[in-house]
């Protein structure tokens, strides 16, 4: 611990999770604020180096993955005694008009469309809400509810400290 009454983001790791919950609401906001800035910084780091190594190594990631025949996807050289990995996901987005209308022609000329086109189905909350009782109910076996991560924001208020 520290000379002072305060814990330190140091002292953190050596402290069962029990004994950090039942610290002062101050302290436990000092440290989650201390804690945010050190992500926040080493993430702008992380960005910068990010940055720096794709200047590096764009142009011969471009010129190995061009040599292979290929546009996007993983490649590997050597640099110094470090293999560099370079990887170029492909994203592909589908025009959902476009392919309503693909799917309509598969339809129309006997085959199905499933068989090309996966399809999700989901009915948004607020129209959900917006149902009718009787028409909720008929809903409601297809609907599950998950909650996510729950999340804290703490703010010190004037004159805490």
């Amino acid at each position: 611990m520290t000379i002072s009454n305060h814990i330190t983001l140091a002292d953190i790791h050596r402290m069962p999770v029990g004994q950090i919950a039942a610290l002062p609401a101050d302290q436990l906001a000092l440290l989650k604020g201390m804690a945010d800035e050190q992500l926040t910084q080493a993430k702008s780091i992380s960005d910068w180096l990010d940055g720096a190594i794709s200047l590096k190594y764009a142009d011969r990631a471009g010129d190995f993955r061009h040599e292979a025949g290929k546009d996007t996807g993983t490649i590997r050289f050597e640099d110094g005694g470090v293999t560099v990995i370079a990887e170029l996901p492909k994203r592909i987005d589908w025009d959902q008009t476009k392919l309503a209308k693909i799917a309509a022609n598969i339809a129309s000329a006997g085959e199905d469309p499933a068989e090309f086109i996966d399809t999700k189905l989901s009915v948004s909350e607020r129209k959900y809400g917006a149902l009718p009782e009787s028409w909720r109910r008929g809903f409601e076996p297809a609907r599950t509810v998950r909650t996510g991560k729950p999340k804290f924001r703490l703010v010190l208020n004037e004159g805490a400290i």
